[in-house]
């Protein structure tokens, strides 16, 4: 198999109730160092020609300097930290040695403005920012917004002092495991915030038991070994790479090969380079594969399994079989479900069009607006039951009226629309929760509405998503103009103003591709926008073609409410 590496005991077998019932991460991260000390655990390729490996006793040991230093900076027990990083050996240094102490990591999307950023870090009440030097300015000015953010220290080269610098600081700890306070496997270890139906994002509580949970499921589903080596191109600031990747991995005492970020030309020689056999994506980055030049020595390439999310279609399923030879399964699963409750199996049929089967430890049903289970082929919600803090998030940080909305009687309502095909594979439909998909990226029409909406020049707006052949789904923000009210003029709005004002106060991947204007928006008798008429409406300007033949320039309207 690729990436064998002969003689690597299990520790025990995966799906134990000790597992995901009564360890730590920290517990777990320690056991793995007695049983396979000298295992490789992370590969990590910075992309510039440097590779470091750290064995499962490298990483506890530094993992134990991260969290003396922690300490020596004040935080602890129930305490939060940002980490504004892209993939690197620090974050993972910072996630584990941040839950040796009990202190919660809250990683955040590198792409973040400084009003998103500056909302994430107040909401946390995080003390701590740890950055690179690309981000120092933008930390700092989020730091002086914030007044719980004791310090910014940066990660990696380029700190431009002693005191700031990351890797020195750590360096000048002990490598003993820190005398921190006894911990319990529902106590939370992070803070993923992830896109929601209102205008702010929500932070789901992740604990211990939640990620070895997470881990335990896609372990399973994969039948992961410890032979086998994850490649990792998605961010480490979602919970894909957390959840199935680095979580899988060290539950069974395999290896992660880390790459900086994803690089579509690059990642079959590093699937085979560095010996990897598994890998998670979405379905932009398998559009991206699929768009580069054939290379016949790519389809030699290790992998025995790549889960992925979101669909394709059947062409692109063929063509990549065709030339990757790298089997497919999708899954469905949240931020909230932790693992992945819906999976395409390994063995047996694999209907990729679908999402797949309930997996074993979850129960998926589809219901109605009252709870009701819909008829099989019927189109419902996905609700999936399980318990919180240890298959289900443990809740939404600060937000109990979501929570309570979202997990009730034991069930998680996912707010995704699907349907049952004859033999029980889940086929989304769409999203009940107005999300746009881009790119891999959540993003809720809401939150780019309200930005929107803050301009001057405009009195209302919408926010719909398009299929896109690259991206999923494009972004287009219906916005009806400002008119003049008393003796207030009307203010001119254009499409490039309204892209500048989102630019400005949004991350890249929230930004708007397309800027279209309409005297009113169309609503139903209770005020609510009728969306799937803005979505026909862009459909038949732009010739069926969707965002890749787009109406023309911005002047052109969608139309009057007549």
């Amino acid at each position: 198999m690729a990436g064998a590496l002969s003689g690597r005991p299990r520790r025990r077998e995966i799906g134990s109730p000790e597992a995901a019932g009564q360890q730590t991460l920290g517990a777990l991260l320690e056991a793995q160092a007695r049983t396979v000390p000298g295992a490789a655990f992370i590969i990590f390729d910075d992309l510039r020609g440097q590779v470091t490996t750290r064995t499962y006793r490298e990483f506890d040991r530094e993992v134990n300097r991260v969290a003396h230093l922690l300490y020596r900076l004040g935080v602890g027990r129930g305490d939060t930290i940002t980490l504004l990083l892209a993939n690197c050996l620090e974050f993972l240094a910072l996630w584990f040695g941040a839950a040796k102490l009990g202190t919660v990591i809250v990683p955040v999307n590198t792409a973040s403005s400084a009003s998103e950023l500056e909302f994430l870090v107040g909401h946390s009440e995080s003390r701590l920012i740890f950055t690179d030097a690309s981000r120092l300015d933008l930390a700092r000015q989020v730091r002086d917004r914030c007044s719980g953010v004791k310090e910014v220290l940066v990660c990696g080269d380029g700190a431009p002092s002693s005191e700031v610098d990351f890797g020195l600081r750590v360096a000048a700890c002990p490598d003993i495991p820190p005398e921190g306070p006894a911990l319990l496997p529902t106590d939370e270890a992070a803070i993923l915030y992830t896109s929601g139906t209102t205008a702010r994002p929500k932070g789901v509580l992740v604990t211990h038991a939640n990620y070895i949970c997470a881990g335990e499921t896609v372990a399973r589903a994969v039948r992961l070994t410890p032979d086998d080596r994850h490649l990792v191109v998605l961010p480490l600031f979602h919970g894909n790479a957390q959840y199935y990747s680095t979580m899988s991995a060290l539950v069974t005492g395999a290896s992660v090969a880390l790459m900086a970020r994803f690089s579509a030309s690059r990642y079959f020689d590093q699937a085979i380079a560095h010996r990897c056999s598994v890998s998670s994506l979405f379905a932009a980055p398998i559009r991206m594969l699929l768009a580069q030049p054939r290379r016949p020595e790519h389809a030699r390439n290790g992998l025995r399994a790549v889960i992925f999310a979101q669909s394709v279609t059947p062409a692109q399923l063929s063509e990549w079989h065709e030339r990757f030879r790298a089997p497919l399964l999708q899954l469905w699963g949240m931020t909230e479900t932790m693992g992945p409750p819906i999976i395409n199996p390994l063995d047996g049929e694999r209907r990729n069009m679908s999402m797949g089967l309930p997996v074993p430890g979850y129960a998926s049903r589809l219901v109605d607006e009252d709870g009701r289970s819909v008829a099989r082929g019927d189109i419902g919600q996905i609700v999936v039951r399980g318990e919180p803090g240890r298959s289900l998030m443990k809740g939404y940080h600060k937000n109990p009226e979501a929570t309570a909305e979202t997990l009730r009687d034991g069930w998680l309502w996912s707010g995704d629309n699907a349907r049952q095909d004859e033999d029980g594979y889940y086929h989304f439909v769409d999203r009940a929760k107005d999300m746009i998909k881009r790119s891999g990226e959540n993003v809720a029409a809401s939150e780019v509405e309200a930005v929107i909406r803050e301009h001057p020049g405009v009195f209302d707006c919408a926010v719909i998503g398009v299929p896109d052949a690259l991206r999923d789904e494009a972004i287009v923000a219906v916005v009806v103009p400002r008119a003049a009210e008393g003796d207030v003029p009307a203010v001119a709005v254009t499409e490039d103003e309204v892209l500048i004002w989102c630019r400005e106060r949004l991350a890249s991947f929230r930004v708007p591709q397309f800027v279209r204007f309409r005297a009113e928006l169309p609503r139903t008798a209770v005020g609510k926008i009728r969306k799937h008429v803005l979505r026909a409406e862009f459909h038949s300007r732009a010739g069926g073609g969707g965002s890749g033949s787009g109406p023309g320039p911005s002047a052109t309207r969608l139309g009057t409410a007549g």
